[in-house]
């Protein structure tokens, strides 16, 4: 598998994320937002090793929600609020699931903004 993490502050072809999807968990790939500086993380094993190059970045946690994109699926229903780096009782958040529904507004808005189908 190919583990790769890419950063993204501008377009994203999706035809980039289905490919990343392939090499890894086959019809998806995982991703991390940073709401407050508009840029997506796709790739890694793991939610949090993108979350983590993004903190070493400049990124701040309070800012990075975690998502899975399924590149095949029909737009809004290409993301999924799914990752255990958004359990934040400080955050009000207690589930993997991003329950702020303005917050998955934003997530939304940017990547639709951000993703090129």
């Amino acid at each position: 598998m190919n583990w790769e993490i890419r950063i993204y502050s501008g377009a994203v072809e999706l035809s980039i994320a289905a490919q990343m999807a392939d090499e890894t968990f086959g019809d998806f790939v995982k991703g991390v937002v940073d709401v407050e500086r508009e840029i997506l993380g796709l790739g890694g094993e793991l939610h949090s090793d993108i979350e983590e190059m993004l903190l070493s970045q400049g990124s701040i946690q309070q800012h990075l929600w975690g998502i899975n994109l399924h590149p095949s699926e029909n737009w809004p229903d290409i993301v999924e609020f799914d990752s255990l780096i958004n359990i934040r009782p400080r955050q009000n958040n207690r589930s993997r699931y991003v329950e702020d529904a303005i917050l998955r507004e934003r997530i939304i808005d940017l990547l639709d903004g951000m993703l090129v189908r």
